[in-house]
Order: C-alpha cells, then sequence, then structure tokens
C-alpha cells in the first residue's frame, strides 16, 4: 500500500503535544513527511528537551498512524529539541549604565572590619557637600549598615510612577539618595540567601528604583571576593573601584586580593586608589601625638607596591565611629580633622574618576562585548 501525506497530516493534527496546546501540525512541530509504499518518515521540531515528552510524541506519532492511517506502516519519527531562548533581564546582560546615572563607584575592602561602610558613607556626604548628586546602594546584603549610618532605618520607600512604570524611590537624607536591602528586613531578621537570590534582589534595588540624575553612585559591597561583587559587575559598567583597608598586615593581604579581583582580565574595573582607615590614634588630650595601633602607613606602601593611587588616610576617632552609631557621617561636622580628612579623600577621588574618563574607555560589564558609557564628572 502507498501512503498518502495529506492523510498523515490530517491524522496528526489528533495530537496535541503536552504544555503546546495546539495540535502538532498547527504549532509547527511537524516539520516534514516523507511515504515510500508503506513507509512514513516524520520530523518533528520540539521546544523541550525532556525524555519523558519526546517519548510520548513519538508514541503517539506512531500510534495515530497505524490507526487512522494504515496498520502495517512502518513509521520512523526523528525528533529535533529547538528550545526557545529563555528570556534575560537585558540590564544583567548587557550591563546597560543606568539612564541619568553618571559614574558607578564601587567601594570594596578584602575583609570585613576595616570600616567600609563608614567610609562610604562619609564620601557620599562629603560629594553631596562638594554640590555633586549622589547616590548610595548598599549591597552588602547579609549585613545592611547604611541604613543606620543615614538615620533612616526605619524608613521604608514609596513607591513612584516612571514613564507608565511603577518604580521604589530611594529614601533621602543629607543630600544622599539610599537604598539597602535594609528597608524591606526587620532589625532581627537575618538574610539567609543563596547566591541568586541575593543577586535578584540587587538587580531590583539597581533598576527598579527611580534613582533621578546622578553624578556619583556609591555601591558599598560587601567584605571579599565573592559571587555579589560579579554580580554587580555583571548588572553594571562600573567606573571605578575604590579598596579601603587598615595598615593591618592581615588586612592588607586580603586588600591586595580586592585589587587583584578588580584588575583580573575578564572583569579589568579600574581602581580608582586605595584608603587607608585606622591609620593612627591620636588622643584628645595629646593632639600632637600619633600613635600607629595598626601598624604604620601599610595602606600607602601596598598602594605604592601595586602601583595604583594612595587616595588618603583616616585616622582612628572614636568620634567617627558615634557620628555612624547616630546616623549622623562624621563628614558633616564642620571644622574638624575628620572633615579635612574626607574631603581630601573624597577631592582625590573625583579627580582619579575624572582621570579615568579622560584617559580609559568606558568599563564594559564582565562578560559582555556590549560597551557601556560613563561620562566624565563634573568639576
Amino acid at each position: 500500500m502507498k501512503l498518502n501525506k495529506q492523510d498523515i497530516l490530517k491524522a496528526l493534527e489528533s495530537i496535541t503535544i503536552a504544555g503546546e496546546g495546539k495540535n502538532m501540525v498547527e504549532s509547527g512541530a511537524v516539520q516534514n513527511v516523507v511515504t515510500f509504499a508503506d513507509e512514513v518518515i516524520v520530523d518533528l521540531k520540539l521546544a523541550t528537551p525532556a525524555m519523558h515528552i519526546k517519548k510520548r510524541a513519538e508514541a503517539d506519532v506512531t500510534k495515530v498512524i497505524k490507526e487512522q492511517v494504515y496498520a502495517d506502516a512502518k513509521v520512523q519519527v526523528n525528533i529535533k529539541i529547538e528550545a526557545p531562548a529563555k528570556p534575560q533581564n537585558p540590564n544583567l546582560i548587557k550591563g546597560k549604565p543606568i539612564p541619568g546615572i553618571q559614574n558607578i563607584v564601587a567601594v570594596a575592602s578584602g575583609k570585613g572590619g576595616v570600616g567600609k561602610s563608614t567610609v562610604a558613607a562619609n564620601l557620599a556626604v562629603t560629594l553631596s557637600k562638594m554640590g555633586f548628586k549622589v547616590g548610595i546602594l548598599d549591597a552588602d546584603i547579609y549585613g545592611p549598615s547604611i541604613p543606620i549610618m543615614f538615620d533612616v532605618a526605619m524608613e521604608r520607600p514609596l513607591s513612584v510612577n516612571v514613564d507608565g512604570k511603577s518604580k521604589m524611590k530611594p529614601i533621602e537624607n543629607y543630600g544622599v539618595k539610599v537604598l539597602s536591602i535594609g528597608f524591606f528586613t526587620q532589625p532581627n531578621q537575618a538574610v539567609i540567601w543563596r547566591g541568586p537570590m541575593a543577586a535578584k534582589a540587587l538587580n531590583q534595588l539597581i533598576f527598579d528604583a527611580a534613582w533621578g540624575e546622578l553624578d556619583f553612585m556609591l555601591i558599598d559591597l560587601p567584605p571579599g571576593t565573592g559571587d555579589i561583587h560579579l554580580s554587580i559587575m555583571q548588572s553594571l559598567p562600573i567606573t571605578g573601584a575604590v579598596v579601603v583597608s587598615t595598615p593591618q598586615n592581615v588586612a592588607l593581604a586580603d586588600a591586595r586580593k580586592g585589587v587583584a579581583m578588580f584588575q583580573q582580565e575578564n572583569i579589568d574595573v579600574p581602581v580608582l586608589g586605595i584608603i587607608e582607615n585606622m591609620a593612627y590614634f591620636t588622643p584628645e588630650e595629646l593632639p600632637e601625638n600619633k600613635y600607629y595601633i595598626f601598624g604604620k602607613e601599610g595602606a600607602q606602601h601596598l598602594a605604592e607596591d601595586l602601583e595604583v593611587p594612595f587616595l588618603g588616610e583616616i585616622p582612628l576617632v572614636q568620634s567617627i565611629r558615634e557620628a555612624g552609631d547616630s546616623g549622623r557621617p562624621a563628614a558633616l561636622q564642620t571644622a574638624t580633622l575628620l572633615e579635612e580628612a574626607f574631603e581630601n579623600i573624597t577631592k582625590n577621588v573625583v579627580e582619579e574618576t575624572v582621570r579615568r574618563n579622560e584617559n580609559l574607555p568606558p568599563t564594559e560589564a564582565i562578560k559582555i562585548t556590549t560597551m557601556a558609557g560613563c561620562s566624565a564628572v563634573k568639576k
């Protein structure tokens, strides 16, 4: 018996592939039907590699041809898997800059406890005092402290409509826009998330927020060199990174790794420089004395060794801790040694950012090919 292609196609219309809703012919799963006397070859294209779907489709084709066309037909079913591309977050893959944000500076440290968040908060406040439009993203998912330092721990971001889309409105204080996972958790609630969940939350804080026009966005990274760091650098074209360390050898060893992370070939984020925190202690009653409790000029020597700029030093002063705990960063104080220290460091950060933007091409988000631009800061 010679089989007829139209009869076979009509029979195949009675088969619905699981999960697709349409019959096999209408959905385009049937790519071709070839007949030779009592033999028939059916080429199928499926959108899922699941073995049980493939076997079910093959069995259904064979059964319906034998039942509705010819019982003794010799049926061969060839299945090709052509799964559709999974929809990707365009911000994560392409590393698109956030509209309106000119420079994104990551503040990092190799280890915890060196005052990275304190430095980031005071940098942000000082930039604002200089007249820049500033935002700070607390990317330390597991230990967010920026809300406390800006005295906004009890605040909650509101929803605003931007171009027909609902966005989070950052909390603002001291002229700095702030977003943190800390706004969405209770003070006694631990964030126990695996890397992908943390990365998703960060992506929402970055791209689902109404940051508006900013000259600088500072990103307070968690300590170390891990998953969160890679997620941030995949999501955004970082203008440059600042590494914070104390002069202590243990801290310097980890700071060296932090610099190495940004300088890796497949990451290649410019290091704007190293800041030395807790550089020395001066008692209030002995203002001329300096006690190098954690070592002397260790971060400065590290910067020279790694051939990256040394951005300045911050003394170990009790009022810095008190200011952070009370939610009023020390840089807000006027006519003090601390204000001068943070101003000098911030000026160096701005100068290095300008130099970086003038002399280097825009940073790419890692593992992408599209260039994303960051213009120079205003002077």
